[in-house]
């Protein structure tokens, strides 16, 4: 299945879509070094060691908090795939959490609440402020690593037999791991490559450094950050996302970089 959508960018190669999803193989990829990325606040130890060791498991990544100030200190500056949030804290409630989240946030980044409160009045409170699942404590190990891989899915927006990936003029045949601008081949290294998959797939989204460096070296902030800065550098000028091209690859100062399509930034 395709899905399409329409834009106000001139497409100089006159491409009829744009297809938005990636498909399976992508996916994958992306997922190959670590899986998501999780920011978890949770004020019980106990119950945070134990949750935080089923995601290590699964190969998920996960920064913990007890805060709620530090928790919003830190997704304020940093990407994650999903937010586990609980509701009962010291200084602050979930719900009140995931309001600034939602405010000061992505939309499309998943929240999953795990939480000792079970009244359907607080269920449906919860989804209504924005949550996008919610499990009650005493938490299953293998149904909230199925909660998890069932919201990878729906954030990813998987689909099933797509061979290719379509931005205006980019093409990216994902099987081949390949990428043409009209027709003509790009030469990237494999760096380069997963580098631009990543943003594109993530197109108006705010990407840190540490989240790029996790999702394609598969190393923390250990590395220096020039790495990604350099394989920035290079994707712009390879990939011509320069304004006049219809995209704009916009650095982030202190936080990291946003692709951006210049006709949603002239809509505003």
């Amino acid at each position: 299945m395709n899905y399409q959508y329409n834009s106000s960018v001139p497409d100089r190669c006159n491409s009829p879509t744009l297809h938005d999803r990636p498909d399976q193989g992508t996916i994958q990829w992306m997922r190959q070094r670590g899986d998501m990325r999780i920011a978890f606040l949770e004020d019980d130890q106990a119950q945070a060691e134990m949750i935080k060791s089923w995601l290590s498991s699964a190969e998920h990544s996960c920064r913990h908090f007890t805060k709620a100030s530090l928790f919003l200190k830190e997704i304020r500056r940093e990407s994650y795939d999903l937010l586990i949030l609980d509701w009962e804290l010291p200084e602050s409630s979930g719900i009140e959490v995931l309001r600034r989240v939602r405010e000061q946030s992505d939309w499309r980044v998943p929240v999953l609440f795990i939480t000792n409160r079970d009244s359907e009045d607080d269920v449906v409170k919860a989804l209504a402020e924005g949550a996008d699942d919610y499990m009650t404590k005493p938490a299953s190990r293998n149904i909230t690593l199925a909660r998890i891989n069932a919201l990878a899915r729906r954030s990813q927006l998987e689909t099933v037999g797509e061979q290719t990936l379509e931005f205006g003029d980019y093409k990216f045949l994902t099987t081949k791991k390949t990428l043409t601008q009209c027709g003509k081949p790009i030469e990237l290294t494999e760096k380069e490559y997963q580098l631009a998959v990543m943003l594109f797939c993530n197109i108006g989204r705010l990407l840190s450094r540490n989240h790029m460096l996790e999702a394609i070296w598969g190393v923390g902030p250990e590395l220096a950050t020039r790495t990604v800065d350099t394989h920035i550098s290079r994707l712009r000028r390879k990939l011509a996302l320069l304004p006049e091209h219809g995209w704009r690859l916009k650095a982030v100062y202190q936080h990291g970089y946003r692709l951006e399509r210049v006709d949603d930034l002239n809509s505003d």
